[in-house]
């Protein structure tokens, strides 16, 4: 489920994010550049007031846009 907030492109770039994909391999799995990948990354950053991906997937499971799954 999306967070207000957070696109459902963006959701799918925080979910492999946290899965540990690289930004080259979130790009290929997505169909889009890496530029995309790291201006989504960006965005997620000012719109979660973070600095560092760290605090962006920190932030994600404290707000509930991601959960873990089993």
């Amino acid at each position: 489920m999306c967070h207000s907030k957070v696109s459902h492109r963006e959701h799918e770039v925080l979910e492999l994010i946290a899965h540990e994909y690289t930004y080259k391999e979130i790009a290929h799995k997505l169909y889009i550049s890496t530029h995309t990948v790291l201006s989504h990354r960006k965005n997620l950053y000012g719109r979660l007031g973070v600095k560092n991906t760290a605090g962006l997937i920190r932030s994600t499971f404290e707000k509930g846009i991601l959960q873990l799954s089993n």
